[in-house]
């Protein structure tokens, strides 16, 4: 098989997979509207369970609803049945999901949830199945074809059933008015935790407060600026407000001008108006100001304009956020 078919055939599953989807949007309909409500307006989880793949759909879907906002619970369908349904409570939602609603896990798991009384979701690729016809609510996910050339092994309708699954999340997530904030309590771990709780005020007291006064001798700016290794000092006045900046790369467009160095002072050679942020600012919005500007360093003022120290870019790149 040369490099041409094998891009034929990569493109090709793309492409089916991708009309799976499309086709989904017809099946966005009332049952839809339906089992989005019943999950919103439960008292308890929403147990999602499957067989085979979809089993695997499954716990990336209740891993989707829980950091979401939706408590939710996996259950195989096969130990359900020896066990496992112990953790169904009444209040609870189930939905089952399953390409052809006729596994023989599936027709003995659904007659024990009906049972049971709880609202039961069938997610579902054949909606004259045993699944669908015992669901309160399908969620049809009926695909045209698999991307399999033999069209048995589960791949668009593992798709299928990941977008609608996707879909539910998503609806409850805006319903119950999931915002970032309550993002980044169930995330706080890696990069991702960091970029939703991390805020300037935890990276700059960790770096020198370098400042001088606007009648600062050069002698003194150059410790300042070189002493605390972050290539800037901050002129402030007597109430510690910003009155402007000296970096590193003043000092040497000063030295490339041939200006006498002698009876310099800090207000001669300082950057009126730097660029500031509050120390309660998200570190993720400093990054985009640096980034936006093309500099390494912020001014780290507080609600008052008072100079609190200075934020690197090293700051940022340390913590993972770039």
């Amino acid at each position: 098989m040369n490099t041409q078919q094998i891009q034929a055939i990569g493109r090709r599953t793309i492409e089916l997979e991708t009309a799976s989807v499309n086709g989904l949007q017809a099946f966005i309909n009332e049952d839809f509207c339906r089992a989005v409500q019943s999950v919103y307006d439960s008292k308890g989880r929403l147990v999602v369970s499957g067989i085979g793949k979809s089993a695997i759909v499954a716990q990336k879907i209740v891993a989707t609803l829980n950091s979401t906002g939706t408590p939710s619970l996996y259950m195989h369908a096969a130990d359900a049945i020896h066990g496992d349904l112990g953790m169904v409570q009444s209040a609870d939602v189930v939905m089952v999901i399953s390409k052809s609603g006729e596994s023989p896990e599936i027709k003995v798991l659904v007659p024990l949830l009906r049972n049971f009384g709880n609202t039961l979701i069938g997610m579902v690729g054949n909606d004259q199945s045993f699944l669908a016809k015992q669901a309160d609510i399908v969620l049809n996910t009926t695909v045209p074809q698999e991307a399999c050339p033999n069209n048995l092994a589960p791949t668009s309708s593992t798709t299928a059933q990941m977008v609608m699954g996707d879909a539910l999340a998503i609806c409850l997530m805006e319903l119950s008015g999931f915002n970032g904030q309550d993002f980044a309590k169930f995330h706080p771990g890696g990069n991702l935790g960091k970029k939703l709780y991390l805020r300037v005020r935890d990276l700059y007291v960790h770096n020198q407060r370098p400042a001088v006064a606007a009648d600062a001798a050069l002698k003194e700016i150059i410790i300042s600026i070189s002493g605390n290794r972050l290539g800037i000092t901050t002129v402030v006045d007597p109430q510690e407000s910003v009155l402007g900046v000296i970096t590193d790369g003043d000092l040497r467009r000063m030295l490339e001008n041939d200006i006498p160095l002698q009876g310099v002072h800090a207000q001669d050679i300082m950057t009126h108006n730097p660029k500031t942020i509050v120390a309660d600012a998200m570190a993720i919005d400093a990054l985009d100001i640096l980034r936006k500007h093309d500099i390494t360093q912020l001014v780290v003022t507080d609600d008052n304009k008072r100079y609190l120290g200075v934020l690197h870019l090293h700051d940022l790149i340390k913590e993972g956020l770039i």
